[in-house]
């Protein structure tokens, strides 16, 4: 059964990656608001749920239109992974339309110190990899699905230019720090629940959150820089702009939950700037500290 969604998921992408640009947005846009009109369903209740929870400042009108917003985003997200992993990178990269910030890093490698980049789950994170890709020697952190076969395509399609992609594992994060002792950069996607023994809980958004201590760690560890990078998806398929921004001080502070919370706020500070891109339907605060209530139901 495993096998035959993997080939249907896969059968899925190549339809999409036959559309241009701005038809695979449409119909991921469409998708995303019919998403919205099930409040009851899994995406639109995750979503609603942590709206809710980071940001009680908004009225329920500006709540609503937020949720619609960001489904439609994810409709999208979902839409462009046929152009993401199956079209050429070449193909993909003239879709970049500008990019900002690059100076942090340019000036970082010349001087011999090596990169952390921290690559939040907003926009297009796969446009992000391919450009770094192919600028930079990059190592990516990445989690496997459970499917062997989506498992076997993305670590292909994203080594295309020589990205090494290393599992969320301890070979993992052993070819992390060669690649930081190498005076390389890594990319390590900051928001998803690690495993208990992995994190601590940190505020994101005002909410405690469990967050990766591994991050924290290398910044420490290896005295790499820390930089912040996401791809923003352009309105009516015009592309993508990419940014790069510093990381708040004190990533590298020796207490962990210090660390973790000025993570956490590297990344609340993208997001803010570009809160319906973010996917905001993940369970980002299913772990509780003892005593908590749970958030979802």
């Amino acid at each position: 059964m495993d096998k035959v969604k993997a080939v249907l998921a896969i059968l899925v992408l190549g339809v999409l990656a036959l559309l241009p640009l701005k038809w695979a947005q449409s119909l991921g846009g469409w998708f995303g608001r019919r998403q919205s009109k099930d409040p009851a369903g899994k995406l639109a209740s995750n979503t609603r749920r942590n709206i809710e929870l980071c940001f009680p400042e908004l009225d329920a009108t500006a709540q609503d239109a937020l949720i619609e917003d960001s489904l439609v985003e994810t409709g999208r997200s979902m839409a462009e992974m046929g152009m993401s992993w199956l079209w050429s990178p070449e193909r993909t990269l003239k879709n970049i339309r500008a990019v900002n910030g690059e100076s942090l890093i340019t000036e970082t490698l010349a001087s011999g110190r090596g990169i952390i980049l921290i690559a939040p789950h907003l926009g297009n994170w796969e446009v992000l990899n391919l450009y770094l890709s192919k600028r930079y020697p990059f190592t990516a952190m990445y989690k496997p699905p459970q499917l062997k076969l989506m498992d076997d395509l993305i670590k292909r399609m994203r080594a295309r230019l020589g990205t090494r992609m290393a599992p969320a594992n301890a070979s993992g994060v052993r070819m992390v720090m060669k690649a930081l002792k190498r005076t390389e950069m890594v990319g390590i996607l900051p928001d998803q629940e690690p495993d208990e023994q992995g994190g601590v809980f940190a505020p994101f958004f005002g909410v405690d959150a469990l967050t990766m201590k591994l991050l924290p760690q290398l910044a420490r560890q290896t005295k790499a820089r820390v930089i912040c990078g996401y791809a923003e998806r352009l309105a009516d398929g015009a592309g993508f702009e990419i940014y790069f921004r510093e990381a708040e001080a004190g990533l590298d502070n020796p207490d962990l939950e210090q660390a973790a919370a000025a993570m956490n706020r590297s990344v609340e500070a993208c997001v803010r700037a570009l809160p319906s891109q973010y996917q905001w339907e993940y369970r980002r605060f299913s772990r509780r500290p003892e005593g908590q209530p749970r958030r979802y139901d």
